[in-house]
C-alpha cells in the first residue's frame, strides 16, 4: 500500500471535510417548496417521497398544496404559488407552456399492459337502457372537469375510435362529476380504477370498458414545473426528480412487484391512507387503494410520442395554439425520453 506524505494527508483530510461541511449546510438549510397534487393514489410517489424522508434527504421541504383538477395546478405553477406537481396534460397547461411559463419534466402515472388501468364508466340508467359497451354511447353525455382537459382528451379519442358521437360536459370538479353519474344527470366517463371500481360496486355506476384499449402506453400525468425552475433551479429540481423517483421504485416494489409481501402492501396502504380517502376507515380505504394500482414511470421517465399525440390532438380541436412545439411544452434534459 502506497504511503501517504503530510500534505497528501491533509490535502484528503480537507476534501473530507469540505464535504462532510457541505452535506450538514444541505441538510441545515433545506429549500422551502410547495408541491401541488390531488387526493389521488395516482399521487402516492410524492407521498411516499415526504413520509419516507426522500425530500428532505435531497436538502427539501415539501408542503403540499392541493387541487381537485388538473388546470388550477397548472396556474398555481404559473403563478409561482406551488413549484411542482404531477398532473395530466391539459389545454390550459399547453397554453401557459406557450407563454413560456411552465415546463413538463418528466412522466409519472401511465398505462401499461398487464396492469389494470383506468375505466369507462356509465350510469345505470344508460346501462340498463343498452349502453353495455363504448360503441353504444352514441350521442351520451361525457363528463369532464374542464374543456380541454385530459378526460376531454380521452372521450374524444374514444368516440373517434368507435365512430360515435359524445357530448363533453364541464362540470369542474371530480366530486361533482361523480355525483353526476351516479344520479343519471350525466351518462358516461373515464377514471383511475381506484374511484371507478368502489363506484361500479355500488351498482349507480358500471364499467364498460378501459382506457387502455384506445390509448396504449398513455402517458396519463407529467410532472412538471414553472421554466424557471427549469432553467434557473436545476439542482433544486433535480433533487426534486431524484426524491419521487424513489417514491416511485418503493411505490412499484409494494404493489405492483409485491416485493414485501402482503406486509410491504399493507404498509404502503397505510402511507398512502394519510392522503387518499383519509376521511374513510383503514379498513373501507384499503380496497380502493389497492383497486387504484397503477404503473408510474420509473425515474419519471417520459412518453414523448404520447405527448406528442395528446398535444397534436389539442391542437386539431383549435383548444391550443397550432404553432406549438413539442420543445414548448417538454424540457427533455431531465429524464429518460422513451416512444420517440
Amino acid at each position: 500500500m502506497r504511503k501517504l506524505n503530510r500534505r497528501q494527508v491533509l490535502a484528503l483530510m480537507g476534501t473530507t471535510l469540505a464535504a462532510g461541511s457541505f452535506s450538514t449546510q444541505v441538510l441545515a438549510e433545506k429549500k422551502k417548496i410547495k408541491v401541488g397534487a390531488l387526493r389521488f393514489t395516482s399521487h402516492a410517489a410524492s407521498f411516499i417521497a415526504f413520509e419516507r424522508g426522500y425530500f428532505a434527504d435531497a436538502g427539501l421541504e415539501v408542503e403540499f398544496v392541493f387541487f381537485q383538477a388538473a388546470q388550477p395546478m397548472a396556474v398555481a405553477i404559473a403563478s409561482g404559488d406551488i413549484d411542482y406537481a404531477v398532473t395530466a396534460v391539459s389545454g390550459g397547461l399547453i397554453s401557459l407552456a406557450q407563454k413560456g411559463a411552465i415546463k413538463v419534466i418528466g412522466g409519472a402515472l401511465s398505462e401499461e399492459a398487464g396492469i389494470d388501468g383506468q375505466k369507462i364508466l356509465v350510469s345505470d340508467a344508460v346501462f340498463q337502457a343498452g349502453g353495455k359497451t363504448p360503441a353504444d354511447l352514441n350521442g351520451s353525455n361525457w363528463a369532464v372537469t374542464q374543456s380541454g382537459s385530459s378526460f376531454h382528451y380521452m372521450g374524444a379519442k374514444i368516440a373517434a375510435a368507435e365512430g360515435i358521437e359524445l357530448k363533453f360536459r364541464p362540470l369542474q370538479k371530480v366530486g361533482a362529476i361523480i355525483g353526476a353519474l351516479k344520479s343519471g344527470q350525466v351518462d358516461a366517463w373515464s377514471i383511475v380504477p381506484h374511484i371507478a371500481k368502489p363506484l361500479a360496486g355500488s351498482g349507480a355506476v358500471h364499467i364498460v370498458g378501459n382506457v387502455a384499449d384506445y390509448l396504449p402506453d398513455y402517458q396519463v400525468t407529467t410532472v412538471f414545473t414553472s421554466t424557471r425552475n427549469a432553467s434557473d433551479n436545476r439542482d433544486q429540481t433535480e433533487r426534486f426528480l431524484k426524491a419521487f423517483s424513489q417514491g416511485v421504485d418503493d411505490y412499484a416494489a409494494a404493489m405492483i412487484d409485491k416485493s414485501g409481501g402482503d406486509k410491504g402492501v399493507n404498509d404502503m396502504v397505510d402511507l398512502i391512507h394519510k392522503y387518499v380517502y383519509a376521511d374513510r376507515p383503514r379498513e373501507k380505504a384499503a380496497p380502493s387503494i389497492i383497486n387504484g394500482t397503477m404503473r408510474v414511470s420509473s425515474g419519471a421517465a417520459l412518453n414523448i410520442s404520447s405527448i406528442e399525440d395528446q398535444l397534436k390532438w389539442f391542437q386539431s380541436e383549435g383548444l391550443v395554439d397550432a404553432s406549438i412545439t413539442l420543445d414548448t411544452l417538454v424540457d427533455r434534459s431531465y429524464v429518460e425520453i422513451t416512444g420517440g
